[in-house]
């Protein structure tokens, strides 16, 4: 479990986040969604420890992140797998060396235990017959889906993914997203993912959180959001499901 406990973060003195209360469970796909600028990413990247926040804390099964030493940090890093808005994947570095990359980073296993665990990644992902190939030579989808492999390599306890689907046409999407969902339960990951696609919230959004303007404004599951009653909730549905039709 994941427990966010009064986060508030500020830069400059623009208060981004404020008095955030939310948890977790494990073995969900659980969903941040709001504007631009509402906070989402922000959010993201405090409870993964790149932001510190002004006030509150972040626990990891009970552990606070705010009384961690730095070695304590990095052990927990390994239980941590990201996936980035862009892939994130090394231009210079083929999918194999890529998957392979926090193997080298994190672990002590020999090269042939490496070796296996990036072909079970790349086999968990269909992309068994891409290992040679560069980022530049993959679509979109398949650069997700190495980064995905990678994402999962240290065999994560906890998986954040910022805007897995950004990018992608819709039929690629739904394939990321049931790559997630399907993922998430086979591990009993516990996964935090920020995304402004209501497809994928009415596909993964076991548990919801709607960020207005740095502040919770509501909190669900997929099955409640269209009944929520919650005006400002409302709106950004409307305005995200508008936005995207007249993108087609």
């Amino acid at each position: 479990m994941i427990e966010i406990r009064n986060i508030s973060k500020r830069f400059n003195g623009n208060e981004v986040l404020r008095n955030i209360w939310v948890n977790y469970e494990e073995g969900k796909t659980n969903l941040i969604i709001g504007q631009s600028g509402s906070g989402k990413t922000v959010l993201l990247k405090t409870m993964v420890g790149i932001y510190q926040p002004d006030e509150g804390e972040v626990l990891f099964d009970g552990i606070s992140l705010n009384t961690q030493s730095s070695a304590e940090l990095r052990e927990l890093r390994k239980n941590i797998g990201m996936l980035f808005q862009g892939g994130a994947l090394f231009d210079s570095y083929t999918v194999v060396e890529n998957i392979k990359f926090p193997l080298d980073m994190f672990t002590q296993m020999t090269e042939k235990e490496k070796k296996e665990r990036v072909r079970y990644c790349l086999e968990r992902v269909n992309l068994e017959n891409a290992g040679k190939l560069y980022p530049s030579q993959l679509s979109g989808g398949m650069q997700k889906r190495a980064a995905i492999a990678r994402a999962i390599v240290l065999n994560p306890r906890y998986l954040f993914c910022d805007e897995p689907n950004s990018g992608l046409d819709p039929q690629t999407a739904t394939v990321i997203d049931q790559l997630i969902k399907d993922i998430t339960k086979e591990f009993n990951i516990t996964t935090i993912l920020n995304t402004h696609d209501m497809n994928s919230v009415l596909e993964l959004g076991e548990k919801v959180v709607f960020l207005h303007q740095g502040t919770k404004a509501w909190e669900g599951t997929k099955d409640d959001i269209f009944n929520s009653g919650n005006e400002l909730l409302n709106e950004f549905i409307f305005a995200t499901t508008l936005a995207k039709h007249f993108r087609k």
